[in-house]
């Protein structure tokens, strides 16, 4: 009886050590801010989803109207995350941002500027 005990309690220990955290998924949504040469920016909705899931992160953004498009990157120091995104055309946007408990931001660099305080879901 005593075996059995031991046994069933090791084998929760051992289930409890191997579980893992629930990715985590922030957002936001919000309008651009001009850079030099454009001027439409304060009109273009934009939404952006980011996922966490250990030290792995997935971003999704979208911009009202146009297609879907997305980013990874492993966390940084601080919780820190740097990437860059394909857009149309071959450009690109660069998506800098923090991903720490109640201070979490993401600033999306490129045709536009798109930044805001990360939402947690």
């Amino acid at each position: 009886m005593l075996r059995a005990i031991a046994a069933g309690t090791l084998a929760f220990i051992m289930f409890a050590g191997t579980a893992r955290a629930e990715p985590i998924v922030y957002t936001w949504t919000g309008f651009g801010a001009n850079v030099a040469g454009s001027s439409r920016c304060p009109s273009y909705k934009m939404t952006i989803n980011v996922t966490v899931d250990g030290e792995n992160v997935k971003g999704v953004f979208q911009q009202e109207s146009r297609p879907e498009r997305k980013f990874e990157t492993t966390l940084g120091k601080n919780g820190a995350i740097k990437t860059v995104a394909m857009v149309s055309g071959g450009g690109v946007m660069d998506v800098i941002g923090q991903i720490k408990e109640g201070d979490s931001k993401i600033k999306l660099d490129g045709y536009c500027i798109f930044e805001g305080k990360l939402a947690r879901k």
